[in-house]
């Protein structure tokens, strides 16, 4: 099971990369972006981390913990999927020659 801490890893730099990349963008639209892409990365980090920590103590408790982060990171990883849809298509409206 070395795929969970692979995608825990790299879901995890990626949240920081945006994060980073929020910081540094002037653009009040392209900090949108930024943000709900980090979403995205943040909610598949919390989401991966409930099921590695139950395929990994398979607990009763781990379980209901598992399900919490399940709930969580999966309501993060919808929202952010649905923001960055929204950013996209206001970027491509208000920029259409840089399409």
């Amino acid at each position: 099971m070395v795929i969970f801490p692979i995608i825990i890893v790299l879901s995890f730099v990626l949240f920081v990369y945006y994060w980073v990349a929020i910081s540094r963008s002037k653009d009040k639209l392209t900090q949108h972006y930024f943000h709900a892409k980090s979403r995205i990365c943040l909610g598949i980090f919390v989401l991966v981390f409930g099921i590695n920590q139950y395929l990994y103590y398979e607990t009763r408790l781990s379980l209901f913990i598992g399900i919490v982060f399940v709930i969580l990171g999966g309501m993060q990883l919808i929202r952010g999927i649905k923001e960055t849809k929204h950013y996209r298509n206001e970027w491509r409206r208000l920029y259409p020659k840089e399409n």
